[in-house]
């Protein structure tokens, strides 16, 4: 599809002799953000259960006006990406983030946490100014 544009994440290699396995360090943005293993793992999980194909779909992150600090994220499933979208690969999963979006979205990790007291997604955004209780929404 003409105007995309595909990041590949990359695992930067062992300095150890054994050049065979690649390091286990986290993975390393080429572009834009980062996806974190455990983000990862749950992507690939959600994305079988809603029955779209991992090769022609993937994640849509965005940023909406509105929420308790001006502007709240947007995470949806889509089953391929828009014209201008900007298209991160990560191992198998694909993210997609429109053109607005990418400027709020530019630097930021996408974990996710699963704890007794939580389950989910977590934005990690060094552009945002300020944030509220709910965790979804921000001020740039």
């Amino acid at each position: 599809m003409q105007g995309l544009v595909n990041f590949q994440s990359a695992s930067p290699q062992s300095s150890s002799e054994d050049t065979s396995k690649p390091a286990a360090a986290p993975q390393v943005p080429v572009a834009g953000i980062l996806v974190t293993e455990k983000a990862i793992k749950r992507i690939r999980t959600a994305i079988a259960k809603e029955g779209i194909s991992p090769a022609e779909g993937g994640l849509r992150l965005g940023v909406l006006g509105g929420g308790c600090s001006g502007l709240s994220y947007s995470i949806k499933f889509d089953t391929q990406p828009r014209e201008r979208d900007r298209v991160f690969t990560f191992d198998d999963v694909r993210v997609f983030v429109d053109p607005k979006s990418f400027v709020y979205l530019h630097g930021m990790t996408l974990d996710y946490e699963e704890t007794l007291m939580r389950q989910g997604f977590n934005f990690i955004n060094p552009n945002s100014a300020r944030s509220c209780g709910c965790g979804s929404s921000f001020g740039a």
